[in-house]
């Protein structure tokens, strides 16, 4: 029996991952290569829906894959690739675009939440056709799992639904994919803002944990993290969320119980626990940020094996592609 087909992607539009991406997506990306057959993109094409610097978009990218590779995701287990390597990826993401409706593509919450920020009018075309996009993502390698956080859930319908359109116009082309939405334990909110989730786009830069940082820097943004009134180490995210935050990612990071924490702090200060807490962080990290900056002093290295993830990709995206361009009746 085969495997099972995973397909996933992040954007290249930070420096640094943070320390929810790891938790929230990566990690679990990691686990799902074994027993599957994984393929993970760096969407750089995606990040063209906002200004970028191109010398920035470069230094991004490869960031991203160093940081993908140091996390655990292996080149040699999975087909690890930059999107716009593979030009299959706008091709069919332009059938996308003809198969879905425009109220179909008005009704995604993703373009309307970011454009209601400068409003829709100063919005890129891109964003709007962003989902399509997407969708081409998926397709192309005929994919059974897609593991994404449940904001994604509308992009996985989208997809499911223009691949079903597909194959019942032109034939059967497409593996109609699932959606595997990422369940994390581990909930990581702002430093600063313990009611808010962990992400560069809010909040300051001081209550994100960059796994990029050095060390001193992660340890002091942990020492200077917000906590609540009283010293107990308690978790209780209504009444103490900055401490509950803190066990959390402690958990997270070292494996041990939350219960077993508080038990470990009971009669000891905030002070003590966020030493605690930061020492596991700065450890955890320091490996993953040294084997990141390595890969990145060898940049032929690391484009090389880019460029080995790209050719297994487009060996799959260009079957796909020729069997859609054949089924709508182009000709060949």
């Amino acid at each position: 029996m085969s495997m099972k087909r995973v397909l996933s992607g992040i954007q290249p539009t930070s420096d640094s991952f943070h320390l929810g991406n790891y938790l929230g997506a990566v990690k679990q990306w990691v686990a799902l290569q074994e027993g599957h057959d994984a393929f993970y993109a760096i969407v750089d094409l995606h990040a063209l829906t906002i200004e970028t610097e191109p010398a920035l978009l470069r230094k991004r990218t490869l960031a991203s894959a160093a940081q993908l590779i140091a996390l655990g995701i292996s080149p040699d287990r999975s087909t690890l690739f930059v999107q716009s390597q593979v030009p299959q990826h706008n091709q069919l993401g332009w059938l996308m675009e003809c198969m879905a409706g425009f109220g179909e593509a008005n009704r995604m919450t993703q373009f309307k939440d970011k454009s209601s920020k400068s409003g829709a009018d100063s919005a890129r075309v891109g964003l709007f056709t962003y989902p399509m996009l997407q969708a081409a993502d998926i397709l192309l390698y005929q994919a059974d799992l897609v593991p994404v956080g449940e904001d994604q859930r509308q992009h996985i319908e989208l997809t499911r639904d223009l691949a079903g359109r597909f194959n019942t116009r032109y034939g059967q082309t497409f593996k109609v994919p699932d959606g595997y939405i990422l369940k994390t334990a581990a909930k990581i909110n702002d430093l600063q803002e313990p009611t808010a989730k962990m992400s560069k786009s809010s909040g300051s830069a001081a209550g994100v944990i960059e796994i990029m940082d050095a060390p001193e820097v992660n340890a002091k943004k942990i020492k200077s993290s917000m906590t609540d009134a009283g010293s107990e180490v308690r978790f209780d995210e209504k009444d103490k969320p900055g401490i509950a935050n803190l066990l959390t990612i402690h958990s997270a990071l070292s494996g041990t119980p939350i219960a077993t924490l508080e038990g470990e702090f009971a009669g000891k200060g905030y002070g003590d626990f966020k030493s605690a807490v930061a020492e596991v962080v700065v450890e955890y990290l320091r490996p993953i940020r040294a084997k990141a900056l390595e890969l990145l002093e060898d940049e032929k290295h690391l484009i090389d094996l880019l460029h080995e993830g790209a050719a297994k990709a487009r060996s799959v995206a260009s079957g796909t592609l020729e069997n859609a361009y054949r089924n709508l009746g182009t000709v060949a």
